[in-house]
């Protein structure tokens, strides 16, 4: 009996060992056949109409290089994320499905969804680039025909923050605006990161200056740019409103227009710098000239006055301080129009900036030039230019007299930069001076930041609407420069339709609005920039002699002029 058990054990396991044999043998066959045929699609680049849908569904898009500021701070850069797709043939009970996915979307309503999840078609995009929680909520509801796509997604870590400069993208990370569309090649094709000059640490103080200012004074926009006189690197360039470039396609045109670049501007007697250097660098006037700025200049129908007039002779110096738009319009009479067509141009005020990026646009110039445009254009009206040109030619008239190339890009050390000497370095040296005396004792006194030597020059200028100035809408801007002893780097700050207030005694001119904002970015980047404070009470010897000279002569003319009375 044990012998037969014996023998029939043997034999359920010899059975057992065949058939396990056997269906090891059949599934090694069966994957040498798929691999077979997997090895001939993959070296043939055969592919079914199938398999190719699947492919190009499933594909993530292509990478593209990060941007960073000055110091690697992250500007913009490509994260992974999902798609969601649908086949709308395979969606059963497509109104339950449109239901629950809005409720995930709050972007699109049950009626949007519901006729994209009908139809015939094979392949629809129901929302591209979801959130995390999103993904998560829709794999959640496990609906048939509901599919993901993996893509890449680009963000901007730092919000509005430096928008108009950067750019944005589509959603499949094409540049369509600022850097993004500038570089946007170099982007795609090179793994290494796009390196702007900007310091994110200025621009965020340069953009809550300006937020500041407008809430002060109740300006529908405003705008600014630092720069560094000596390679032409742009530290911080804003304009506000501001969007945030991850969701560009929700902004309005206003918010996305880019006025330190793009926008066109009369910048009112800001001009007088450049009016002022011209006529002192080429022997038309000297420091000791003055013109009589008692009576009003009329040509024709116009009439050039000032806007505190001091009815009397005044000195070049006092010109330029007390912004006279008499003498600067007598000074530019004298050089002649073509002097300073020929100075505008190479201070690079008569085209279009050279900046990286697609958002300029070429100035406005009187055609034709005539000798009343020449008087005009002296103090900053007849003539539009951006704010970034205004900066970069004052970087040129302080800085030793060169004209540095603007950029966007950090120039590494040792970089050879072509540039131009438009004025001597004595010219600029004496416009230093004067603007200095402007912080001292002129109209941007609010501008003086303590032991730090601002010089400056304010402008206002009434705006053009419908072809006319309007008297109730202005401009008010300051570009300042420091330390004036030895320039480093040049702010300008543009307020668009400032109101006056009960502290500035509703006065809403540049000395009241944007010289102060330009004293609290000074007093704020300094430290940050390495600028350190100079000892209590440091001038420049010419400086101080020019304000002593100054002010002796206005002693004497008011002397004279009570001594008359």
């Amino acid at each position: 009996m044990t012998n037969l058990v014996t023998g029939n054990t043997a034999a359920a396991l010899e059975t057992g060992r065949t058939r396990l044999l056997v269906a090891g043998v059949v599934f090694a066959l069966a994957f040498t056949a798929v691999g077979g045929r997997l090895i001939e699609l993959s070296l043939s680049g055969a592919e079914t109409p199938r398999h190719a849908q699947a492919k190009a569904i499933s594909r993530p898009a292509t990478g593209r290089a990060e941007i960073l500021d000055r110091n690697g701070v992250i500007l913009a850069a490509n994260v992974p994320t999902a798609s969601l797709y649908a086949d709308p043939r395979t969606i059963r009970a497509p109104a339950r499905v449109a239901a629950a996915l809005s409720k995930v979307l709050p972007g699109q309503s049950r009626a949007e969804l519901l006729a994209k999840l009908t139809g015939d078609q094979g392949f629809v995009w129901i929302e591209r680039n979801l959130t995390p929680r999103q993904h998560y909520e829709i794999n959640r509801l496990g609906v048939p025909g509901l599919n993901f796509r993996r893509e890449v997604q680009r963000i901007y870590p730092n919000g509005k923050l430096a928008a108009h400069v950067i750019g944005f993208t589509d959603v499949d990370t094409e540049g369509l605006a600022g850097i993004e569309r500038s570089f946007n090649d170099t982007l795609k094709e090179s793994a290494a990161p796009v390196r702007l000059s900007l310091d994110v640490r200025v621009q965020h103080i340069l953009t809550e200056e300006l937020a500041a200012a407008m809430k002060d004074f109740g300006a529908i926009a405003a705008t600014g740019v630092v720069l560094d006189v000596r390679n032409g690197e742009t530290l911080a360039m804003a304009s506000l409103p501001g969007f945030d470039p991850s969701r560009a396609g929700t902004a309005s045109s206003n918010t996305r227009f880019n006025r330190a670049s793009l926008g066109l501007y009369e910048m009112g007697s800001v001009f007088k710098i450049f009016t002022t250097a011209q006529t002192l660098d080429s022997g038309t006037v000297t420091l000791n000239d003055s013109y009589d700025t008692s009576k009003p200049i009329r040509m024709g129908r116009f009439a050039i006055t000032d806007f505190k007039p001091k009815k009397r002779r005044l000195s070049v110096p006092e010109i330029f301080m007390y912004s006279s738009n008499i003498g600067t319009a007598l000074m530019a009479q004298d050089a002649g129009t073509s002097a300073q067509k020929d100075f505008l141009s190479k201070l690079g005020l008569t085209r279009e900036s050279d900046i990286e990026l697609s958002e300029v646009s070429p100035p406005l110039l009187p055609s034709p030039w005539r000798d009343i445009n020449t008087l005009t254009i002296s103090y900053g009206h007849g003539i539009a230019v951006s704010p970034v040109q205004v900066a970069s030619a004052v970087g040129a008239i302080v800085n030793g007299g060169e004209l540095v190339p603007t950029t966007l890009l950090k120039r590494e050390a040792g970089t050879p930069i072509v540039v131009r000497q438009v004025i001597s370095s004595s010219t600029s040296r004496t416009m230093r001076d004067l603007m200095r005396l402007v912080v001292r004792q002129g109209t941007g006194r609010k501008a003086a930041a303590e032991n730090l030597l601002v010089g400056g020059k304010t402008g206002t200028s009434d705006k053009l609407v419908n072809g006319r100035y309007a008297r109730n809408k202005r401009l008010a801007s300051f570009v300042g420069a420091f330390p004036m002893h030895d320039p480093r780097y040049v702010i300008l700050i543009m307020v668009d339709e400032p109101k006056g207030t009960k502290k500035t005694y509703n006065y809403a001119t540049g000395g009241w609005v944007a010289a102060p904002a330009v004293r609290r970015v000074v007093e704020r980047i300094a430290p940050i920039l390495g600028v350190m404070p100079v000892a209590k009470g440091f001038e420049t010897e010419s400086s101080e002699r020019l304000l002593e000279r100054t002010l002796a002569r206005a002693q004497q003319a008011k002397a004279q002029r009570i001594a008359a009375n």
